[in-house]
């Protein structure tokens, strides 16, 4: 039996692994229309992974357990989102853009790393069995997917003024 179905933690790190890649090579880029490529692919998957995070997982696993950490995380994703939507502004040779490149890399990873994957993942795990995991994640990667096609960077200077509400 072939199984097509994807772990929504494993694909959630994949993803921040993806994003962490693209700026490292944005840091690197010396063209700049590589860089602003780069970039503009980086902002469209780093858009459509918050949504899918706010919209699919953080409601899936709201509990009195979590609800501090993903209030937490919906405010780092705003926090990211205002960066990004900055960028968005900026040329590539902008030497702001560097500095809120270093900041917003910073950022992403604190949240990936020491406030997902070290802290929320763990209790994901412990509430979800495999199937319910497999389910979610192929719910979210349908989602991402869709909006990915849809250049959702584009929508992220709109999402700035506050928090992604925490529907449970």
């Amino acid at each position: 039996m072939k199984d097509d179905t994807i772990d929504a933690l494993e694909l959630l790190r994949s993803q921040h692994e993806e994003v962490e890649s693209l700026i490292e090579e944005i840091e690197e880029a010396d063209d700049p229309a590589a860089k602003e490529a780069l970039f503009a692919e980086m902002a469209d998957k780093l858009a459509a992974h918050s949504t899918i995070e706010e919209k699919i997982l953080y409601p899936s696993v709201m509990i009195e357990k979590t609800r501090e950490s993903l209030i937490e995380a919906t405010e780092e994703h705003l926090s990211v989102k205002r960066l990004l939507a900055d960028m968005m502004e900026l040329a590539v040779d902008d030497e702001h853009f560097d500095a809120k490149l270093t900041v917003l890399k910073e950022q992403v990873r604190h949240h990936a790393h020491d406030e997902e994957e070290d802290q929320l993942f763990p209790q994901v795990r412990r509430m979800m069995n495999k199937d319910e995991l497999a389910a979610l994640g192929n719910e979210m990667l349908a989602l991402f997917e869709m909006l990915i096609e849809r250049e959702p960077r584009k929508r992220v200077p709109a999402e700035t003024v506050e928090a992604a509400p925490l529907m449970m």
